[in-house]
């Protein structure tokens, strides 16, 4: 996939990195006499693919690559923490005090550069210590030789938003939300995330959920910067799912009474980057850029995957920092099942939380990929849980309805499930949120964990009732009247996405 994406130097670093900057003589050239790198250390922190592409590349050509610095944030677990907007301060501070200093050292070499037109763009990131870069092969190179980068990756990616098949049964009683609704807990105090296609704003089942503000909507490639928008209606499905109401007839969100906002990591064609990735996870910790604010949501849901199975680090140290902010990272499994050893990354991440589906009588869904993970130990399960992702329906793009299957509609459930669980339980940490949802489920397959349905299938019920008995109580709270009537038709429209996670 061709490089799409990058934030302009003089718009984003600029400012700060190139004032002052040396400017380059009437006698500088604008391309670098540097070969590739001899050395075999810094040959070895170029992606193989990026480092066959730069050695058939033009020397004034340039191209966008993803450049990891040694020094990362030592980020504290927010497994003992008790108050999250507390986590993601410190979470926040750690991150931008590591890039501010660790990247200030190569400033005035990418200044040099820039001066020199042999960069043309740079995007500096805190939510891993690194930068985009867009650049000539010899400035690639050049980079590599440095003893503070510790790895170069391209910017394309290549991945899809979760996609579906038509069909239609019902699936919020299978993991038993209403009964926390009727306790009063649907996700009222609660904010849930998506990184996705984005979110039709017009929709009667999501607009007034909406958040609103600049601080609750990030289109990664500016294409519709203003307010919510999808383009392809994936996102919309998801979020459906997680807080979508009832004004259609039928409650069709796990958690109805939850606030959203959303990123936009595709662009207008279906087409995504590694910048744009990292920007979006990026937002989520500091929406509004203030880090004393407490505008971070509580949940979010990742409906995409890396288009083949294997193991992929390259969000892994986003997911570490979310985790750290007291966020637990929720992704679809991937649908590249029924063959043993088809986990799909970042789902596969350590520090992701995998969702497989299944269907209403409690069959794994036959895509669902399957474990073990490709990431960590073999012996790794995966996915962690499973939940409904059969004949889902949701809201679609214009204000109507859809059926769809895949794991990209199991993962929201789980989302909106968590989302109805921290309304109930706002002070969980991220390691009492895993414990719940692992806990909280019906076992399926062989008797434990497997490959197949993780740990089991999601039964929301049954997670309250398991914090409860762990001495975690509830905070005071009303009951939350919810139309759980189903007598929405079906729209048989084909949704051709072609679900990957």
């Amino acid at each position: 996939m061709k490089n799409l994406f990058h934030l302009l130097l003089v718009l984003s670093m600029l400012t700060g990195w190139l004032a002052g900057a040396p400017v380059a003589s009437a006698q500088g050239g604008t391309s670098l006499p540097l070969p590739l790198p001899n050395s075999a250390i810094a040959q070895a922190k170029i992606d193989p693919a990026l480092r066959a592409s730069l050695a058939g590349m033009a020397p004034n050509a340039q191209t966008t690559v993803i450049v990891t610095l040694q020094e990362q944030a030592g980020l504290v677990s927010s497994a003992a923490a008790t108050d999250r907007v507390v986590a993601q301060q410190a979470t926040v501070s750690s991150l931008r005090a590591t890039a501010a200093t660790a990247q200030a050292a190569v400033q005035p070499l990418l200044a040099q550069r820039y001066a020199e037109g042999a960069i043309s763009a740079v995007t500096s990131f805190w939510v891993f210590n690194g930068f985009s870069v867009t650049a000539t092969p010899a400035v690639i190179a050049e980079l590599a030789a440095r003893p503070d980068v510790a790895a170069i990756a391209p910017d394309a990616i290549d991945i899809v938003p979760a996609a579906i098949d038509v069909t239609a049964q019902p699936n919020l009683t299978i993991v038993n939300a209403p009964p926390l609704w009727d306790a009063g807990w649907a996700g009222q105090g609660v904010v849930v995330a998506s990184l996705d296609t984005g979110v039709d704003i017009t929709h009667p089942d999501l607009a007034a959920r909406w958040r609103g503000g600049s601080n609750s909507w990030f289109d990664a490639f500016g294409q519709h910067p203003a307010a919510p928008f999808d383009a392809d209606g994936h996102g919309t499905w998801t979020m459906g799912v997680m807080v979508g109401g009832s004004a259609g007839g039928s409650a069709i969100g796990m958690a109805p009474e939850a606030r959203w906002i959303a990123a936009r990591i595709f662009n207008d064609q279906r087409e995504s980057t590694v910048t744009a990735i990292h920007s979006a996870f990026q937002w989520l910790l500091d929406p509004d850029g203030n880090p004393k604010t407490a505008d971070a949501p509580h949940v979010v849901n990742n409906s995409w995957t890396m288009q083949t199975p294997g193991c992929n680090l390259t969000f892994e140290l986003d997911l570490q920092a979310l985790r750290a902010a007291g966020i637990l990272p929720i992704f679809a499994a991937g649908n590249s099942g029924p063959a043993a050893g088809t986990s799909m990354s970042p789902a596969n991440n350590p520090s992701a939380f995998a969702v497989g589906g299944t269907s209403n009588s409690d069959q794994i869904y036959t895509n669902s990929s399957r474990g073990p993970a490709a990431c960590g130990e073999p012996s790794t399960i995966f996915p962690d849980v499973t939940a409904p992702g059969i004949g889902i329906m949701s809201s679609d793009r214009g204000g109507g309805y859809t059926y769809a299957s895949g794991t990209s509609l199991a993962a929201p459930h789980v989302a909106g499930g968590l989302a109805a669980l921290l309304s109930a339980f706002p002070n969980l940490s991220v390691a009492q949120q895993e414990a719940a949802l692992h806990s909280g489920v019906i076992d399926l397959g062989v008797v434990g964990p497997d490959n197949d349905f993780g740990a089991g299938r999601l039964n929301l019920q049954a997670a309250y009732q398991w914090l409860v008995a762990s001495g975690i109580a509830p905070q005071t709270g009303s009951a939350i009247v919810v139309d759980t009537t189903a007598d929405v038709l079906a729209d048989d429209a084909f949704c051709s996405l072609r679900e990957a996670i």
